[in-house]
This record gives C-alpha cells, structure tokens and sequence, in this order.
C-alpha cells in the first residue's frame, strides 16, 4: 500500500510483536489521560520521558547530499516521473519526496509494528469508547515560513482529506467522521462506531497543512506551486519529469524532538527520474545519483562490476528485509468475462514456469510467492485452526470447499521452462470451463478466441512475461505485451482498462482499514483503488470487516489467514516472487545504522542515514 517515511503510519511494516521489551498502557489512558504515544493494542516500547529511537544515531552529523532515484511510491506518486507538488491527490503525477515537506500528529516508531509517539501533537488522550481522540499540540510547531502551525490547520487538513484527497485516503478515512479546533491548541477527533482498528494511527500520520494558505488556492489541483509546509525539508530546486531537490530546513521547529533526533541529516536529498531501468542504472555508474536500491536480480549478479565498484568507490551490500513482502503477481481483471471462471484462471498459474524464470532470469535469486501476506505470520499454512474455522463456518457452501483444507498453493514445475506435466493439467482445466481448441485457437464458451494482453509501464520485466507468453502458445492461447508509457498506465489502471497487469500488494504490521483498498467489493468499483483483480467476494467482505474489529493481536492473525485461504481459493492472481533482503549500493560518502530497523520501510536512507566528511574527501581524492 501507501508507502511513505516512519514520520507518517501509512505503510506501518510487516510482523509479529514480541511481548519482550513493550510495557502496555496503563488503563488510566483510556479513561482520558494523556499519553505520549499510542499503538492499536496499546503496546509502546518507549516511555514518555525517552531521547531517540534505539535504531537511529542520535548524534549523526548533519551535512552533504542524499540522492537517489523513487523506489517507494504513493497515491499519484510515480516511480518514473512527477509534474505536480500535490502528492495527495488523484490528480497528476506527485512529485517523490513531498511526504518530507510536512510534519504531522504522531511520528511512528519503526522498531515497533505500529506505535506512534508525538510531533505536531505532544500528547493524546482517548475517550474509554475509543472513539473521541483529544491531542494537544506543541505550542513551538511552526510551519516553515515562521507561522504557528495549530489545531485549526490540523483540522482543516483532516477534514481537507477526507473531501476532497485521493481515492485511497478517502477510503482510509471512511470511519473518520470529523476533526474539530475548539481552540489553538486541541484537535479533537471523532470516530464512527465499531471504526476501523488502525484508522486513528493513520489520522495521526497525515501531512498537515496551512488552512492559510489553501484560503487562496483550490487543493484538490494539480500544480507546480510549492505549498507551505512544516517539515524537516523544503523543495529547493527541480525540473518537472527530471530531478526534485529538498533542502533542510536548518531552523526546523521539531528538529530535536526525540522522534526526529539523529534524523534528517542531509542539507539535501535529491529525487532523479529516469524513464528507463537501464539508463537510470547508467546514471548511478556515472555517479549521477549516490544511492540505488536494486531490484532486478539479473543487474544484480551481472552488472555491478563497473570500475567504482573493483576500486571500492562504490559499496555493495546486502541488508536484512525483516517486513513481509506482501504479494506480487499478475493480476487478472476478473471484470472481464474471459476471466469469469476460476478454472480459466487457475490453468494459467499452471502455465508459468517459476522454477526456470527465476533459475535462468533471475539467478536463483528469489521465492515463490503464495499469499498477499507472504513473509508473515498471516500466511496461511496446513489445514484451519480452531479460530479459522470458527470465522470461515459461515461461508461454508459459498465458498470453495478448499477453503476448508489446505490453502492453494502453485505447483512447482521440473524447471525445464516447458513443463508438460503442467501444461497438460492447465489443457485440462481450460477444456473443463469450455475453452476448446478449435481451428488451432483457444476459444471461449461463447466461441470467441481467449487472447490475453499484458499491461506493462517498463520494458525490464518483458523477458518475465515473455517465458510467461511463450508457456500460453502451446494452450493456444494468442497473447502478448503492451509497453505504454507511466502516464497512460497509471490512467489504464486507475480505471481498471487492462486485462493482465502486475501488481505488488503491501501489508502493514498490523492491517486494519488498509485491507479495504485491496479486497473489498466496495474498492473493487472504485476507480483508483488497489483492488485491481476486481475481487467482490461476500466472504472476504465480511472476514475484512473480522480482521479490522479484532481486539488482539491473535485474532487480527487469524482473520488475515481466514482472507488469505479465501482469496487464494479464488485464483485472482499468478504468484510470482520475493526475496527477504534489500539490495543497496552507495558511492562511499555514506555512515549509516548496522542495519535497518525491523519494520522499516526500505533501508531509510534518506531518512537515517548521514554523510561522512572524510570518506566524502577520500573519494573525492580518487579521482
């Protein structure tokens, strides 16, 4: 999902809480005394009177240049281009980076799978039926033309959201009833009954804004005018669809705070945009970005032998990915009739031979993907619990009957690239859902030929798709791949006009309201949703709405497995990969943490990292 920085709860990682080294919150908060921090279960790490973050250098130096290219995106966000600084709209490609120019409520904490401890607001206090949340803001929060940032902006931002922000805010918000400013200084917040359980995390993790100056300007429009924000960095220079640059605000009001100290330490982080995988690494060789993030195995063991890296200029490591991956795969768009029938759908997970793409393409570099939640506690494994079985006997004969035994799982092939075995049973199911072979070609029971287009936005996956394509030709099924470009993509997608496309689902550490974007029937006819597969399914409807009302964290697992047995159970997707590391490589001017914090977003790099003087003047001096 959403993806930004640990200041905001809009990606909040992925895994177990352990019970060692968390104190609960004392009953007292829940009856209306004010707390420094606040989680979904109650659980915090850090006491009220603590410095900084275990994970960070609290005495980081501040200095140098951090630039890279997008590897995280959200909302309007895209990974190739931007042409508006409005990164919370449907409008536009917003501009990486923006998610740095505001502050906001709380700030979470990345070593714990949701806690959030105050920023903007020093305080919370939470009414016993959990649905009044009182916060009280620092009287120092400035925004950073020197205004005082209060609770009529923090209330007119929320508000703001909720009318008129992107598709997957508003939906995000759909239990957030209002935010009101009885005066400068208290954000009272309201919540529907029976809410969301991660709603209030998520208010508390979204950008502020100045009501001031949205007085004169239309939010909801795209633009290139620079907002007033808050945050620990400001847009410096740029050039739409090339570069943005950030500079730091040296006097930041909330700079040591101790959700920020050690943070932020570079003058200025820089966004570089390429249009072409293969050019942007090209760009990173020549030192025109400092850090990249490598995500395609097959550049990882064949290129990163040019000369900075054998003389040391250029570091290479591999990192521990400790959050779930959630799931990646080709999707289907099940709103369409060739796609209707299970059985269509599951003899084409047959046809993808993972076993050889990842040995010849990817040089063995990743796993099967299985579920949405892979890398979790949440997958599904064996037959149901108890617990599971306790939610899914309801469903029982709306349901496939697989539902209730052991989940599905794709099968493995003998890695020849050309599995008969398989091929034959994907013949089988296609034959039993009345596609037959006629003249040569798969057709569909209404005599009309099953062809297949693979929607693409960039040409590195092509050699995926093409061994994909090549297992189909056999079945007599005609398909093949259409390159477009980001924005016609984007637009395609966001209006659910493709056929197959590929889709990386990410799950928070404690999913609640997230899971809507993704499952539901009400995303499923949402332009811009997540829920690209189309998937209305009652069931999962109904197992979501379990999962957001769990009161422990052992019932929110066992709702999430009870949807993961479901959704695989209807074939919406081709699983494809996932790898548990982060691949980085940095031009060696760099110090950073021994390793990123569990339930991190990415390496943070940007965010906790710092500059090294002297390895900046030693590389310089090797020239």
């Amino acid at each position: 999902m959403a993806l930004f920085t640990r200041r905001h709860a809009l990606g909040l990682g992925i895994g177990a809480l352990s019970a060692a080294g968390f104190r609960a919150l004392p009953a007292a908060a829940e009856n209306g005394t004010e707390m420094h921090g606040m989680s979904v279960f109650g659980d915090l790490k850090y006491p009220a009177d603590f410095q900084s973050f275990d994970y960070i250098n609290p005495k980081a130096p501040k200095g140098g240049l951090f630039s890279t290219i997008p590897s995280t995106r959200a909302y309007n966000q895209s990974f190739y281009t931007f042409s508006s600084f409005n990164a919370f709209i449907l409008k536009g490609e917003g501009a990486k980076g923006m998610e740095l120019t505001f502050d906001s409520l709380m700030a979470r904490a990345a070593d714990e799978p949701d806690a959030m401890y105050g920023l903007a607001a020093k305080s919370v206090s939470i009414s016993p039926d959990k649905l009044t949340y009182r916060f009280t803001m620092r009287p120092e929060a400035r925004f950073n033309d020197g205004s005082k940032l209060t609770a009529q902006d923090v209330a007119f931002s929320l508000n703001t959201l909720k009318e008129k922000g992107h598709p997957l805010i508003v939906v995000q918000l759909r239990d957030f009833v209002k935010a009101e400013a009885p005066d400068d200084a208290t954000v009272i917040v309201t919540f529907a009954p029976n809410r969301a359980r991660d709603v209030p995390l998520y208010v508390a993790g979204l950008p502020i804004f100045s009501k001031a100056y949205y007085a004169t300007r239309q939010f909801e429009e795209s633009t290139i005018e620079v907002p007033l924000g808050s945050g620990p960095y400001k847009v410096g220079k740029f050039e739409v669809n090339r570069f943005v640059e950030y500079n730091r605000v040296k006097d930041w009001w909330a700079a040591d705070l101790p959700v920020n100290r050690g943070s932020y330490n570079f003058d200025t982080v820089r966004y570089e945009f390429y249009r072409d995988r293969d050019v942007a690494f090209e760009g990173f060789t020549g030192k025109n970005y400092l850090f990249r993030e490598e995500f395609t195995a097959r550049v990882w063991a064949t290129r990163y032998d040019f000369p900075a890296i054998k003389d040391g200029r250029v570091k290479r490591e591999t990192l521990p990915d400790e959050t779930p991956s959630g799931g990646q795969g080709w999707f289907f768009n099940t709103r369409l009739d060739k796609f209707k029938d299970p059985r269509v759908r599951e003899a084409l997970i047959y046809a993808f031979d993972f076993e050889w793409t990842n040995k010849t393409i990817m040089y063995d570099a990743y796993a099967r993907s299985v579920s949405p939640f892979q890398n979790s506690d949440m997958v599904a494994m064996g037959l149901p619990s108890p617990e599971e079985l306790k939610l899914l006997e309801p469903f029982r004969g709306q349901v496939p009957d697989e539902v209730f035994g052991q989940p599905f799982v794709p099968p493995v092939s003998d890695g020849s690239g050309q599995d008969r075995a398989l091929l034959r049973k994907a013949t089988q199911m296609l034959n039993e859902a009345g596609c037959v072979v006629k003249d040569g070609k798969r057709r569909l029971p209404n005599g009309e030929p099953l062809t297949i287009e693979f929607l693409l936005d960039e040409p590195t996956f092509q050699p995926h798709h093409a061994s994909f394509i090549k297992n189909l030709t056999p079945l007599g099924i005609d398909a093949n791949i259409r390159l477009i470009d980001v924005v016609q993509y984007r637009a395609r997608v966001e209006a659910f006009d493709f056929e197959v496309t590929t889709q990386r689902i990410s799950m928070s550490a404690t999913p609640g309201d997230s899971l809507r974007p993704y499952f539901t029937s009400h995303a499923a006819a949402t332009k811009g949703s997540y829920n690209l597969a189309g998937v209305a399914n009652p069931a999962i409807d109904a197992l979501v709405e379990k999962a957001i009302a769990a009161e422990t964290r052992a019932d929110l697992t066992f709702a999430c497995r009870a949807i993961d047995r479901v959704f695989r159970a209807g074939r919406y997707w081709v699983p494809q990969w996932y790898s548990g590391k982060h691949r980085v490589a940095y031009w060696d001017q760099f110090g950073h943490p021994e390793k990123p914090a569990k339930y991190a977003q990415g390496v943070g790099a940007s965010e906790n990292w710092w500059y090294d003087a002297a390895k900046a003047a030693k590389l310089e001096q090797a020239k």
